[in-house]
This record gives C-alpha cells, structure tokens and sequence, in this order.
C-alpha cells in the first residue's frame, strides 16, 4: 500500500464522526480510494487495522508526554523534577492540539478492546511493550522527584498524571452502555475537589502537594478540567 497512514488517518477520522463500530475494511476501503484487498493486505484484518491505528495513536502520545519531560528535566534546577510532573500531565493537552484524530481514538476505543479484536500477534506484543515504556516513564518521574521507585512513590505519580476521574472510569471500563449525562453547575462556597489520597504521614504527602499546586497555579487543572471534563467526556453543565 502507498501509505499505510492515509488508512490509518481514515480510520482516525470514521471512529470521530461515528465510533468505533463503524470502522470496516469496507468504509475504510472506500474512505481512502484503495481495494479492500490492499487493506487486508497491508493490515491483515479489522483487528490489524483498529490495532495498528490504536498504537500509532498511543506512540505519538507517549512521544509528546516523553519530549516535554526530557525538556523539564533538562532545564535543571531544584524544581526540575516537579516542572516534569506538571508537564507530563500537561502532555494530553498538547497531544490533542497536536493530534484531535489521535486523541479521540485513544478516547474512545479502550485498549482492551483493541486487544479483544483479534489482534495480531505482532501488534499485541508492540501494545505491551509500549505500556512497560509508559510504566517506565513513571518510574522515571518517581526517581527524578523522590529517587524512589516503589509501587507506591509510582502510584502517586501515576495519579497525578494519568489517571482520569472516577465517573469517566466506571462508564468507559465498569457499566455497558453507561453516560454521563451531564454535571452541576458550581455552586456557593467551596468546590468540591479531585484528590489524591496517600498513607497517613506519608513521605511523600509534600511532594505531591507541590506538584498539584503547581498545575493549579499554571492553570492546567483549569485547562484539563474544561477539556477532559466538560468537551471530551461529553459531561454538559446541567442548567
């Protein structure tokens, strides 16, 4: 095939204007102006196809999340490590402004249900892989902030960086065909608030305060919550 990301780029394109579901050799076949033959010949079959298309989607977001912590680190100085933190979660908003395909497949179509398609051999393995460079990447950060790498100095970074809200979690991974249909307006007093809960006294309680002071103070908490809360996870302001 001419160029194997056209296809990929159609089916980036079909699964925004109308889910996963309606990705098929065919619709893609014609999407793209080739045969179905050159589709299956390139991609092996349906499963190939959403696999392939997942993992270039996944790669290009661990590339951008990589850059800007190779870029905070390297820039030095006693709040290094901390500036990687506040940019490795700011990497999904620079995904999206990079990649809007990329970002909605990785959105909509869980990689469990990539892997539940009849996935290749091949492409299975190169998921795995990718998900042990992510996990190394949070090891990193741990390291880089408290020189630790135990499961639990990794688990708060891994809160603070890639872990999604509870609602979205549940109707993405726990109910069939749950919604959200839509969330309060904010009300008088103080807001109720995302957390991270950590062990009574824990060591690294301070740390992890200071980095989420930090996504506060730049505004990434505000720009996450609009983009992630509010457009992509389809919660409206009820009125």
């Amino acid at each position: 095939m001419h160029d194997p990301d056209a296809v990929l780029d159609a089916v980036e394109n079909l699964v925004a204007r109308s889910g996963p579901t309606a990705v098929t050799i065919r619709a893609i076949s014609a999407a793209v102006g080739v045969s179905n033959g050159a589709v299956y010949y390139t991609f092996t079959s349906r499963g190939g196809l959403m696999g392939q298309a997942w993992l270039r989607a996944a790669q290009r977001f661990l590339a951008v999340q990589t850059s800007l912590v190779d870029e905070a680190l390297a820039a030095g100085g006693p709040d290094g490590p901390t500036e990687a933190v506040v940019a490795a979660a700011d990497a999904v908003v620079m995904f999206t402004e990079q990649y809007p395909g990329s970002s909605t497949l990785v959105l909509r179509v869980r990689r469990e249900e990539v892997l539940a398609d009849d996935v290749p051999d091949d492409v299975a393995g190169d998921l795995r892989r990718l998900d042990k460079l992510l996990v190394a990447l949070m090891v990193r950060l741990a390291r880089a902030v408290w020189d630790r790498k135990d499961a639990a100095a990794v688990d708060a970074i891994t809160s603070c960086v890639v872990d999604l809200p509870t609602a979205f979690y549940i109707t993405s991974a726990e109910l069939q065909d749950a919604k959200i249909v839509g969330q309060l307006p904010p009300g008088s007093g103080t807001p109720e608030q995302f957390g991270a809960v950590l062990d009574k006294g824990s060591a690294l309680t301070t740390c992890v305060s200071q980095a989420v002071d930090k996504l506060r103070s730049a505004g990434t908490l505000a720009t996450l919550e609009k983009q992630w809360l509010s457009t992509a996870g389809s919660a409206p302001e009820l009125t």
